[in-house]
């Protein structure tokens, strides 16, 4: 689970979460495309984001994906339990 600066003073764990997805979009994108272009590579950022909210299964998020952790955290009746 990743934790928000609110919930930790500074500790190795506040940017654990930003610094893996860092490392998968390097791996995954960057360091195994080339691109020609400012625009290519801003597309293709655009893609990856949406790829990787829609798709990505995650295991912290209990192997769902991001967009699904979004929808639960925002949905007004399950925030109401």
């Amino acid at each position: 689970m990743c934790y928000r600066p609110h919930e930790l003073q500074s500790t190795t764990l506040t940017n654990g979460c930003a610094e893996r997805f860092v490392r998968v979009l390097k791996e995954n994108l960057l360091w195994v495309r080339r691109f020609d272009t400012v625009e290519e590579r801003r597309l293709a950022l655009l893609a990856f984001q949406r790829s990787y909210n829609q798709s990505w299964i995650i295991e912290r998020h209990g192997y769902r994906t991001p967009a699904q952790v979004r929808a639960d955290q925002t949905d007004p009746m399950l925030m109401a339990a």
